[in-house]
């Protein structure tokens, strides 16, 4: 790959780009064959992967249920989208952009598809009325949060992720430019943890939910194995933030559901009930080696 690439004057996509996710991108949206998604025996059907998008969501059910919402029970399903499942026609209609996760809340007289993980939370935070305040400065500071790292988190996974540990050839610029941002995100973080506990403020809400996977993650040196690259261990208050939501009983059931990476004994492919935790046969603990982020 020359470092003096000019852009054409039109681009096409005539050639994959080269690095581990090539063959699943594409220009083009829509299925690419037929396949209908299973459906069990609860209301809430999730179709996702343990990447970290798709973690703030098991981790939410799981929170759910551990307050005591037994309506929050769920069938959790392994889209490998390493496979391409996220382009079976099943799974385009839950979610158009074929990207996990997608849920279908089956309980009403008519299924409701949602996709995109900020909506996901905010739909079940609101349907439950739970890890959501109701209204007010603490609600509006809860959504800002949410929604920051909805908006963030591409600049820490599709951008310093991607050039530091996927792309086919390690560019200087793109990593020096992401690396960059992902400090200064972290240091946001970390000014505001200085004052608060949790994001939103005193209490634990889905603004934490959605920013541990990644940001939490990364502060503990669990993504891209680029946490001495970024010095992650500067970030005191966020590395404070970030034990203390991963010590919760729920957030460590939830990043074990449809995870196919790490250790086998961290891994549940799929949850359909309580009891797949305890209940972990072999079958369901081995699973190809490997990270991918989402």
């Amino acid at each position: 790959m020359a470092d003096d690439y000019t852009p054409p004057d039109i681009w096409r996509w005539n050639k994959q780009a080269g690095g581990r996710f090539a063959a699943i991108n594409r220009p083009v949206a829509g299925a690419t064959h037929d396949k209908e998604l299973p459906v069990g025996r609860h209301p809430l059907q999730l179709y996702s992967l343990g990447t970290p998008n798709g973690v703030k969501v098991t981790v939410m059910l799981e929170e759910l249920l551990a307050a005591g919402h037994a309506g929050a029970e769920y069938d959790a399903w392994l889209i490998r989208i390493q496979d391409g499942d996220q382009f079976g026609s099943g799974f385009v209609a839950a979610n158009p952009n074929s990207k996990i996760p997608a849920l279908v809340d089956r309980g009403g007289s008519e299924p409701v598809r949602v996709f995109e993980s900020g909506a996901i939370l905010l739909y079940l935070a609101e349907k439950f009325g739970a890890f959501l305040p109701s209204g007010g400065a603490a609600r509006a500071e809860c959504l800002s949060w949410l929604f920051w790292q909805m908006g963030s988190a591409p600049y820490l996974g599709g951008g310093f992720g991607h050039f530091y540990a996927y792309a086919p050839v390690k560019i200087e610029y793109a990593i020096d430019r992401f690396a960059m941002e992902v400090k200064r995100q972290l240091d946001v973080l970390d000014r505001r943890l200085a004052e608060h506990e949790y994001l939103g403020g005193a209490d634990y809400t889905i603004a934490d939910i959605a920013n541990w996977p990644w940001y939490g993650a990364m502060a503990k040196g669990l993504l891209y194995e680029g946490g001495d690259f970024l010095q992650v261990h500067e970030y005191a208050h966020v590395n404070r933030w970030a034990d203390l939501i991963g010590a919760r009983e729920a957030v460590k059931r939830g990043r074990m559901v449809n995870r196919v990476m790490g250790d086998p004994a961290s891994q549940l492919h799929e949850r359909h009930d309580p009891s797949d935790f305890d209940l972990r046969t072999q079958d369901k603990l081995a699973a190809p080696e490997g990270k991918s982020a989402t």
